[in-house]
């Protein structure tokens, strides 16, 4: 199971931070998150995740979800989107591989 051993959203901040158990930090845009979020309401039932822009991206709140999740409250109170861990991951080695604009221009990813 990946799990992190720490995660840190400061108030404020436009990026949340998250260390995995290898040692190796990901820092992940809000913009990038928003964007990317995995809820039906965004992305429907099934097929790719697309990249939509807009939303509120001030990051209010963050909740695990048992001990394989995150649920994330945004500024305007969007907080349907469970982003699994092994999705927060993957998100990260993409965000590295590619760069924030590069993900945004890739404009979909695997479910």
């Amino acid at each position: 199971m990946l799990t992190p051993t720490a995660i840190k959203a400061p108030h404020g901040a436009q990026d949340l931070e998250i260390t995995w158990p290898n040692g190796h930090t990901s820092r992940f845009p809000h913009r990038i998150l928003r964007g990317y979020c995995p809820c039906a309401g965004c992305q429907g039932h099934s097929g790719a995740i697309k990249y939509i822009e807009g939303g509120n991206l001030e990051l209010r709140d963050l909740e695990p979800v048992g001990n394989y999740a995150l649920s994330l409250t945004w500024g305007d109170a969007h907080n349907a989107g469970i982003y699994t861990y092994q999705y927060l991951h993957d998100l990260g080695v993409l965000l590295e591989r590619l760069g924030e604009q590069g993900l945004i221009d890739l404009g979909e990813i695997p479910r």
